[in-house]
């Protein structure tokens, strides 16, 4: 498994970052926009200041013309004002447009979890191979990043991809993206996140899809989290009451990610990432109609990379899971 250490791409000062994505051209198009029609409206603004001040300077005599009809003036002042309401109202929606393009639900080729903690970024792939401060990823594939912080909000950013996602503790947040140019490129922490903060980068990696699965190849392949996941959880003690003959009356997993599932309060809940963290750290927020709120926080006892493992197996259990593979009941 890859553990390298802080890398920095062989890159120098970039005004404007190397192209690496689709989705960069689209943002850059709507920044020059957003930059030219900022700058017009700078230029009109200044324009009419100095031609008004120098009009009508206290300084210089003679006949000034007659003043602008009071509905003439209502009527540019009032035209004006649509004018640049329209415009950036159309900014917006753009943006608005960008914006769900790239972190809105979308279908993805694979998922790598990725964990920001002081200093450093740790991400995993699908294969159970590891990397600390560098990503590679495959060209023209969907990517789609699961991240969240050991710590403290840090945030993820790929400046050749437009790319920046905050990674916050707690909670997970997601991104998708797709690199259509291979090379290197920078990764940035671009949130302030602590004394090293600066030194919180690595790089990005984009690689011919024979290439990928060749450098997965020379990693050594370590256990896919679905299977560290079940070791951890036999491991901790979770099977002892949710799998099995339990001695402890606890609701079973099997087949349980994405279901909706009653609440002690009267709620209804999706059994979704979230709430499968938060019933390992916080058990007692969300408890499951029909049983008591008997089972302890791991909170402090497991580190978020153990979290993603877990949870990657308890959703590859299906329904039944455990009747199947050793016959117990429930």
């Amino acid at each position: 498994m890859s553990t390298s250490s802080v890398v920095d791409a062989d890159i120098g000062l970039e005004l404007i970052p190397t192209q690496a994505s689709a989705y960069a051209s689209q943002v850059d198009n709507l920044y020059f926009v957003l930059l030219a029609l900022s700058g017009l409206l700078i230029l009109v603004l200044v324009g009419l200041i100095v031609g008004f001040g120098f009009r009508y300077s206290s300084k210089r005599s003679g006949e000034r013309g007659k003043a602008v009809p009071e509905k003439l003036g209502q009527r540019i002042e009032i035209g004006f004002a649509l004018i640049l309401a329209v415009s950036f109202l159309g900014l917006f929606v753009w943006a608005g447009w960008l914006y769900l393009n790239l972190y809105g639900e979308t279908e993805s080729d694979f998922t790598i979890n990725v964990i920001g903690k002081q200093w450093m970024w740790k991400a995993q792939h699908p294969d159970g191979t590891r990397e600390i401060n560098t990503l590679h990823i495959p060209v023209d594939q969907t990517v789609k990043l699961r991240l969240t912080s050991q710590d403290v909000i840090h945030s993820f950013s790929l400046p050749a991809l437009r790319l920046k996602r905050d990674a916050v503790p707690g909670m997970y947040t997601e991104a998708h993206f797709r690199a259509t140019e291979p090379g290197e490129y920078r990764l940035f922490c671009a949130e302030y996140c602590g004394t090293e903060h600066a030194r919180m980068r690595g790089k990005l990696v984009v690689l011919s899809q024979a290439d990928y699965q060749g450098w997965l190849g020379r990693q050594g392949k370590g256990p896919s989290p679905e299977v560290a996941g079940q070791d951890l959880f036999r491991s901790y003690g979770c099977s002892g009451c949710h799998q099995g003959d339990a001695s402890v009356r606890a609701p079973t997993l099997d087949g349980v990610f994405g279901r909706t599932r009653p609440l002690a309060s009267g709620e209804m809940i999706e059994a979704d990432e979230a709430y499968l963290r938060n019933s390992i750290l916080q058990p007692q927020k969300h408890v499951v109609a029909g049983y008591e709120p008997v089972m302890p926080s791991y909170k402090g006892q497991i580190s978020e990379d153990e979290i993603f493992q877990i949870i990657a197996y308890i959703k590859s259990l299906p329904a039944g899971a455990w009747k199947q593979s050793t016959g117990a009941g429930q």
